[in-house]
């Protein structure tokens, strides 16, 4: 379990790196760190609940099931902290999206992270393609279409036109 924590904590570490512009907050990497500290002291309590029980030393097992309580505790409350607090994670993610789509240029570093953005996941805009009529972009560029990245992988022809949203 400790070593797919650890993979996980430096997946989400690696993955970082494409959206750091989306995630301008400095506490943004605190989850996979946590992750990691916390694949950390799994494998140290996991060594002393082996090596408690290869001794059958009854002290050893007490302090391993008071270690894993005290973990069953702090998940919990991980949980509901997690819960309560979705909506403000989810405006702020959403406030510094916008301010990311707002210098959009097509040229700009983060205009290549928005493009990659939309392409990975698949979407276009913030909530929908709507959100790019009040950028700066588009209201330059007077074409009336959002950026190739909007367009379905499976429309052939698309152009970012506004006038078919099926494509995008």
């Amino acid at each position: 379990a400790a070593a797919g924590l650890s993979y996980v904590g430096a997946y989400v570490i690696n993955t970082y790196k494409s959206y750091d512009n989306f995630l301008q907050d400095k506490y943004a990497l605190l989850p996979a760190v946590i992750i990691i500290c916390v694949a950390v002291v799994m494998f140290i309590i996991g060594l002393i609940g082996c090596c408690a029980t290869f001794r059958e030393s009854r002290v050893g097992l007490g302090l391993f099931l008071a270690i894993i309580l005290v973990i069953f505790i702090a998940e919990v409350s991980a949980f509901v902290l997690g819960f309560v607090y979705r909506e403000k994670v989810k405006t702020d993610v959403q406030g510094t999206m916008q301010s990311v789509f707002e210098k959009y240029d097509g040229k700009n570093p983060e205009s290549t992270v928005v493009d990659y953005l939309q392409e990975q996941l698949r979407c276009c805009g913030v909530k929908n393609y709507s959100d790019w009529t009040t950028t700066q972009w588009f209201n330059s560029t007077g074409n009336n279409s959002v950026p190739q990245s909007c367009c379905q992988r499976e429309a052939k022809n698309c152009t970012g036109h506004l006038d078919q949203p099926q494509e995008l």
